[in-house]
């Protein structure tokens, strides 16, 4: 865990260091940058990377990874290309469905929506992440890597890697990349993904590779004629770094409260942030789509 900590302590000071100078650059030719936006992320990228990571550990994720370390069905050995390769594309495709599931899955959403609250699209969202996520269990995605043989500890560095590389793309003014763009997750598609335009929704959730939404069809282009719109399909407007972080578990708290039954805590935690009961205001329910009830009446 101490590779993982001092990767995280030194990837911190650079993105601080490199938003900090992104912000400077933006604003001397631009005349305009979010500073309200970048210090509320300042202050959630502090604490979650020495209170939640440090003291919190694997949160409720722990013990699902300490049963898969403890009955792994092989052990594999990484000193060969071959297998830095298959641990590299297994992480992959777990980050995958992890950010999949984080935008379809209410209660993972909740954590999530702190990433895409932000109406700005620069280096300081980037690390823009909450503090919930480590303690609700997400890196159990994980998990089945550990299962097959992976160490853990190289799971989590591989993870924090790919973040670490996701860095760079959390910018509005590096062009397209030409056939980069057709295996690399770049500055293009993730635009796309931090979109609130209907066009854009759920769309490009991979890591470093765009391999897998192009597989399982959730691959979407930028395009000249669909500017992209940041933030929440319904923009959050506050910059308190509390409110980010709990906005929409207030909204789910008010969706469980006005339910009836079973199937609306079901739907309501574990039903997509779209199909959610409208009355919550949740940040990712599209206008244009159908009003569904606020309970089921069946």
């Amino acid at each position: 865990m101490q590779t993982i900590y001092l990767i995280l302590y030194w990837s911190t000071l650079g993105v601080i260091t490199l938003s900090a100078v992104e912000a400077i650059v933006l604003w001397a030719i631009r005349g305009d940058y979010d500073w309200p936006a970048a210090f509320a992320w300042l202050a959630d990228l502090l604490v979650r990377q020495y209170i939640v990571y440090v003291y919190l550990a694997f949160g409720l994720g722990g013990p699902l990874i300490g049963l898969a370390a403890q009955y792994r069905i092989a052990s594999v050995p990484l000193g060969t290309a071959g297998s830095l390769v298959l641990l590299f594309l297994g992480q992959e495709f777990c980050y995958y469905w992890f950010h999949r599931c984080s935008h379809r899955i209410r209660v993972l959403w909740a954590s999530h929506a702190v990433h895409h609250s932000t109406n700005r699209f620069n280096l300081s969202a980037a690390y823009r992440f909450g503090w919930v996520g480590r303690l609700i269990g997400t890196n159990a995605f994980f998990a089945p890597l550990i299962f097959l043989g992976f160490p853990p500890r190289a799971v989590f560095i591989t993870l924090n890697l790919n973040l670490l590389y996701q860095f760079w793309i959390h910018t509005d003014w590096v062009p397209k990349l030409g056939p980069l763009e057709w295996i690399l997750n770049t500055p293009s598609h993730h635009r796309v993904h931090h979109s609130a335009n209907p066009e854009y929704l759920d769309k490009n959730y991979g890591g470093v590779l765009i391999v897998f939404d192009r597989l399982f069809g959730t691959f979407a282009v930028e395009r000249d004629d669909v500017p992209c719109r940041y933030g929440l399909v319904k923009p959050l407007r506050s910059n308190n770094p509390l409110w980010i972080v709990a906005h929409e578990w207030v909204a789910l708290a008010r969706d469980l409260w006005g339910a009836r039954g079973i199937g609306d805590w079901r739907r309501a935690v574990f039903g997509p942030p779209h199909g959610a009961p409208v009355v919550s205001g949740s940040g990712y329910l599209a206008a244009d789509r159908p009003e569904r009830p606020l309970v089921s009446r069946l």
